[in-house]
């Protein structure tokens, strides 16, 4: 957690945020009211933190990752606004999204250009996705993909990998992080585009395809950058 992280945690009088990624920050809160709330109630928190900042309250919304980033700072700027406040004094704090975090646990696979693709089709249309994916893949581009396998959609993981394997070979190296950089919860495979998808994949899963000219360099996933060495 970075200083200003902290900082911001110590200044605040309300805590607002999914349920799961407040329980992450607990330790380290001490005073702070918590107003936490389960999956798919975005806009209900988003709209909560508004109202109690709009009292004069200090607010800091909770999101995973970076906030700009499949995160929270989007949908609080569009409340801002739709309530046309957005006057308000905010601040948007970085963080390590988990495209970054899961690379840094294989080693160095994102060196060079990369798309971060989310599978979930909640809000963004399945022909949307594919033809994103679709079009990476004829590109070259090295893979991060979030939210790849749930419950309700596991065909999809299938879908995109008889898409890259059009573009790509089968022995392209493919990287599973699951929970990355979360202690010991955290878990990571190397394996390949041919064979990633029967290991275990879920929504806490990150994977990372690598392009043309990825390799396996002893323990690690490597995407050389060009240099001539």
């Amino acid at each position: 957690m970075t200083a200003r992280v902290q900082s911001v945690l110590n200044e605040v009088e309300y805590i607002v945020g999914y349920k799961t990624y407040v329980d992450l920050i607990k330790p380290f809160l001490t005073h702070q009211q918590i107003v936490a709330t389960g999956m798919r109630q975005e806009i209900d928190r988003c709209r909560e933190a508004i109202r109690l900042a709009a009292e004069g309250h200090r607010v800091a919304v909770v999101s995973s990752g970076d906030a700009g980033v499949y995160g929270m700072a989007g949908i609080i700027l569009e409340c801002l606004e739709q309530e046309n406040l957005l006057d308000m004094p905010l601040e948007i704090i970085p963080g390590v999204t988990a495209a970054s975090a899961a690379a840094s646990m294989l080693g160095a696979p994102l060196m060079h250009d990369f798309a971060v693709i989310s599978l979930s089709d909640l809000l963004t249309p399945w022909e949307v996705i594919e033809k994103r994916v679709r079009l990476a893949a004829e590109g070259d581009f090295i893979f991060a993909l979030y939210n790849p396998k749930s419950n309700g959609r596991p065909q999809h993981i299938e879908t995109v990998r008889e898409i890259i394997l059009r573009y790509r070979r089968p022995d392209t190296p493919v990287g599973l992080v699951r929970e990355a950089l979360r202690g010991e919860e955290s878990s990571v495979e190397i394996t390949t585009l041919e064979d990633f998808t029967k290991h275990k994949i879920d929504m806490l899963t990150t994977v990372i395809i690598g392009n043309s000219q990825t390799r396996i360099v002893g323990p690690y996933m490597v995407t050389p950058r060009g240099y001539k060495l």
